[in-house]
């Protein structure tokens, strides 16, 4: 067995099963659950029509480079989206089978050519970034990302001997679990390092398309083309449709960017195995093709932060992310302690937030957070946050 495999930590549920395991929510009220970030919106009708009607598609391999249909549909939202010139769907973009498999694939191919290569990831983060740098058999390097810096990462802070080692840079814009986004002058900073040093940005923008207000988040092919990096080198951004299209089931998303990498990474996924079905492929023409359901998706998230937050900004501090369906409050109290008695006395259930980071030089930046997922029905929501309210108010 590869050693590396018991390098790997818990993930954060397993982790949260462990904590509450014993323990009794209050049997007078539902559980309701704010833990994972699954949308439980219903999924856009057309979606299921294309993909009832494309079921003759099973009797098929799919390619590994997905169909010209599939590619030409993300490439035409991508360049509407983000403003691009161009994005070739020959060699710009491949489609994959959710951001999470794909952003571990990426990794493996990525890493290997510098000698004590570093993967450099936001703390917190999506766990997937620290198991794909653990399995590459790269060293992780976590750069804070907490209430002392308004949960940015201070990238300036970053010295050249680090940016020297490093073969992956984690970027998650709309961050998880924060919501916070990165900026065109932290892009022209990293672009800049990434071209002196070496290494390849990975953008993780999987909540994009959720936001508030109408100025839509940044992305970093975006940022590639306002600075004049149209060939995008050094850079990928990773979309699903998981987030933006309720379709999490799906497993669809794609990679795009720097074709002198996708050009090795189709090579390494031909030998992976992982080609979406042709069905699958057909539904998602369908979704990015289609931007009316992603508009009522954003008004129903806006209706429901609203709503939550007029009542628990009464008795936390609590604000509105910049994007994302994620609150996370900073308590007074361990998180911990705030998920379990949260649980037994109002039967509602959220992350600690310590699960989604690491302890560097003895901080954790998740420390005394939860994550609180606003992906249930606004109802459901509104409960919740009246018991947290409740619960509060006892302390």
């Amino acid at each position: 067995m590869n050693p590396l495999i018991h390098s790997l930590h818990p993930y954060p549920f397993q982790k949260l099963a462990e904590l509450i395991e014993g323990l009794i929510p209050n049997p007078e009220k539902p559980l309701i659950k704010l833990t994972i970030g699954e949308p439980q919106h219903d999924a856009p009708a057309i979606v299921l029509e294309t993909l009832a009607n494309s079921l003759a598609g099973v009797s098929k391999y799919p390619s590994t480079k997905g169909e010209l249909p599939l590619r030409d549909a993300i490439s035409k939202w991508a360049k509407r989206r983000f403003h691009l010139e161009k994005l070739d769907p020959d060699t710009e973009i491949l489609p994959v089978t959710g951001t999470r498999e794909a952003l571990f694939a990426i990794t493996q191919t990525l890493v290997g050519e510098k000698q004590n290569s570093l993967v450099i990831s936001p703390n917190p983060f999506y766990q997937i970034y620290e198991g794909a740098g653990i399995l590459a058999g790269s060293e992780l390097y976590f750069l804070p990302c907490g209430s002392e810096t308004n949960y940015k990462v201070d990238y300036q802070l970053v010295d050249d001997a680090t940016w020297q080692r490093c073969e992956v840079l984690f970027v998650c814009s709309p961050n998880n679990p924060s919501g916070s986004i990165t900026t065109l002058e932290e892009y022209a900073y990293l672009i800049e390092k990434a071209k002196a040093f070496n290494f390849t940005i990975v953008a993780d923008e999987c909540y994009s398309e959720i936001y508030f207000g109408d100025k839509a988040p940044l992305g970093l092919l975006e940022a590639c083309e306002i600075l004049g990096h149209k060939n995008y080198k050094h850079c990928l951004i990773f979309q699903s449709l998981s987030k933006r299209s309720n379709l999490p089931g799906l497993r669809s998303g794609f990679v795009a960017g720097d074709a002198s990498i996708l050009k090795p990474f189709l090579l390494y996924r031909t030998y992976q195995g992982c080609a979406m079905p042709i069905h699958h492929q057909d539904a998602s023409v369908a979704a990015w093709n289609d931007e009316e359901h992603v508009i009522k998706n954003r008004e129903i998230y806006t209706r429901k932060f609203d709503s939550v937050l007029e009542i628990l900004s009464l008795i936390m501090p609590i604000s509105k992310p910049e994007a994302g369906f994620y609150l996370w409050p900073e308590l007074s109290m361990t998180d911990e302690e705030f998920c379990t008695s949260l649980y037994q006395e109002e039967s509602v259930l959220v992350l600690p937030g310590s699960y989604l980071g690491r302890e560097v030089e003895g901080v954790n930046p998740g420390n005394r957070h939860v994550r609180i997922a606003l992906v249930a029905e606004e109802s459901e929501c509104v409960e919740a946050a009246k018991r947290i309210r409740d619960f509060l108010s006892r302390r």
